[in-house]
């Protein structure tokens, strides 16, 4: 009888391991990118301007591997979580300032019927949202083909830490949510704290986005100093650096059989600039106002299941202002791409990009063409042609 029970009683919980092994899920996930890149200008040594051939990791889409799990708790409600590395495939480096999972890291609860909650380490709605209407980012032409110095975040350099973040399920095409991200400085609720709302809505042809992003002393380098913050400066997460920048966005795109065009318009404003972000690296820029207004027009077309087209044009009028004097820069970027699927996971691309900004001599940081993360050019122009592969698994 105990030889019985002892039997029984193995295999109930072998089966309900096998239940709950079929109702959980943990997938390994990423992509791999890298090319040879021809550069423009770039500034060497002495400052002068040299052309530069180059392997470059992520012209289109940075490098990462993630961990993403759910698990299924019953009544249409799970656990998920989502881990995700970037790294440098040309030397194998991490990325996000050597974050482990600097990408995102973070976990929550998901309803069928409400939506998602989560929590830690988390994008905001320009980049759910707005992005993927637009070129750079998540969209056809990726990170070099950002706008100037990536002063909207629609290319995902910025993440928020200590985030709670709401996404609703989507009710008739159309889906919002909302994100705070604490400060977590004692006594300092509001040194380097960040909030972010969106909404979106897919019809048929048509998908349309609108989003904001408040951040309180960004980068945290203003007094009281909270570098660690929601957006930090020490991984260099922080586009920019001030005392408050505002940035909203909203955009449209229409699909019609193989071809796609879509419309992006951004606005940036910080308050009380000290750095911002270019190269790679944060160069200083103390004044009393920034801003910058993208107007983005993008086109996308499938000349076969395989072969793919597509390009865009954004003009940044942008203003910079101190106690004593004002600039207004203005960036024209123009981006032509084609790609070729060897498979559903597997394609090569050939990406131009040039850049010509005016209206900013003096100030090298407006005034020097600058695209993506690369080094800036010595001049007000710069060219990048990209040619590479990238792989997802």
């Amino acid at each position: 009888m105990t030889k019985t029970w002892a039997i029984t009683l193995l295999t109930l919980a072998g089966t309900f391991a096998t239940a709950a092994q079929a109702q959980s899920s943990v997938t390994l996930y990423g992509t791999l990118d890298t090319g040879i890149d021809y550069v423009s200008n770039q500034k060497g040594t002495g400052g002068a301007g040299h052309d530069n051939w180059m392997m470059e990791s992520g012209n289109l889409s940075t490098n990462r591997w993630g961990l993403r799990g759910s698990e299924d708790l019953g009544g249409g409600l799970s656990a998920v979580f989502d881990l995700e590395n970037g790294f440098n495939i040309d030397n194998g480096k991490l990325g996000n300032g050597g974050d482990l999972f600097g990408r995102q890291a973070w976990v929550g609860l998901a309803s069928r019927q409400w939506g998602t909650l989560t929590m830690g380490r988390q994008y905001d709605f320009l980049v759910d949202f707005v992005a993927p209407l637009s070129a750079t980012g998540s969209g056809f032409g990726g990170n070099i083909a950002d706008h100037p110095l990536d002063n909207d975040n629609l290319n995902n350099d910025m993440r928020m830490n200590n985030a709670v973040k709401f996404r609703s399920a989507t009710i008739g095409g159309f889906t919002f949510g909302g994100a705070y991200a604490f400060s977590n400085a004692a006594g300092g609720f509001s040194d380097n704290n960040a909030f972010s709302v969106g909404a979106a809505w897919a019809g048929g042809p048509v998908n349309l986005a609108v989003a904001y992003l408040q951040a309180s002393q960004p980068g945290g380098v203003n007094t009281p100093e909270n570098a660690s913050g929601a957006l930090s400066s020490t991984d260099g997460d922080a586009i920019m650096t001030g005392a408050r920048q505002r940035t909203f966005g909203a955009g449209g795109c229409y699909t019609f059989g193989p071809a796609s065009v879509g419309l992006v318009f951004t606005r940036t404003m910080l308050d009380d600039p000290r750095q911002i972000s270019q190269g790679g690296a944060y160069a200083a820029l103390a004044g009393q106002m920034l801003t910058f207004n993208n107007y983005e027009v993008n086109a996308h077309y499938s000349i076969t299941p395989m072969l793919s087209i597509g390009g865009s044009y954004t003009f940044t009028d942008g203003r910079f202002e101190t106690a004593g004097a004002s600039v207004s820069p203005k960036w024209n970027q123009f981006m032509l791409q084609a790609d070729y699927a060897l498979s559903r996971r597997t394609d090569l691309y050939l990406e131009g990009v040039y850049q010509h900004v005016s209206g900013a001599d003096g100030i090298a940081v407006l005034g020097n063409a600058s695209i993506y993360s690369l080094a800036p050019s010595a001049n007000n122009r710069q060219t990048i042609v990209a040619a590479g592969i990238r792989h997802r698994f």
